[in-house]
């Protein structure tokens, strides 16, 4: 099924890294041109990273603007997941260097407080190409910052998991305790910080 490409200066808004267990979660907007057609964009998950890293790249060269805004780990403790998640996209659209008519946001909530009108678009990231593009800068950006945390915290395997729950995590988790960049509002890095 083709993308939507829709006309005017309507953003497209995802997010990425909702689920790990360490790490922030990282939202991007983005306007695209519609004179500057990018082929292949799709939801960052269904694309390999050597096609989401060029997709990426182009992106950034075509789109009328784009911007990307992370919520911390500490703020994802201090304020929840869900709060910190509007938090992120209300940054990013802050961010960007035109005015969007209208945000369409990936998902079934519309964050409080947007400088333009918000629609949400439930699996928005397979249907509009401008919430497409948003998630493969999210994911592409929220991955290079997980490699990065990788070099600083190398025991956890950060670079393999990106903060995700998984066997390896958790078995890093047991051995080493949480790290700085762990959310510690999550429940499986609350329990081991409790033991």
């Amino acid at each position: 099924m083709a993308l939507q490409w829709l006309d005017g200066l309507v953003a497209g808004v995802d997010e990425a890294g909702r689920g790990p267990l360490a790490g922030p979660v990282v939202a991007a907007a983005v306007i695209l041109d519609p004179a500057r057609i990018i082929e292949g964009l799709n939801d960052s998950k269904k694309l390999s990273e050597a096609k989401r890293d060029r997709l990426a790249i182009e992106i950034r060269e075509k789109a009328l603007c784009w911007s990307i805004a992370e919520a911390s780990a500490e703020e994802i403790d201090r304020i929840n997941i869900l709060q910190a998640t509007f938090l992120a996209m209300r940054r990013a659209l802050d961010g960007l260097t035109k005015v969007p008519t209208l945000a369409m946001i990936d998902g079934n909530k519309v964050p409080p407080g947007l400088p333009c009108a918000g629609e949400a678009v439930v699996k928005g990231d397979g249907k509009i190409a401008a919430i497409a593009a948003a998630s493969i800068l999210a994911k592409t950006h929220r991955d290079a910052l997980m490699r990065e945390l990788a070099i600083a915290h190398p025991h956890y395997g950060f670079e393999r998991h990106m903060g995700y729950p998984t066997a390896a995590h958790f078995a890093a988790l047991e051995a080493h305790g949480p790290c700085s960049a762990h959310r510690r509002s999550f429940a499986p890095v609350s329990q081991l910080s409790l033991l």
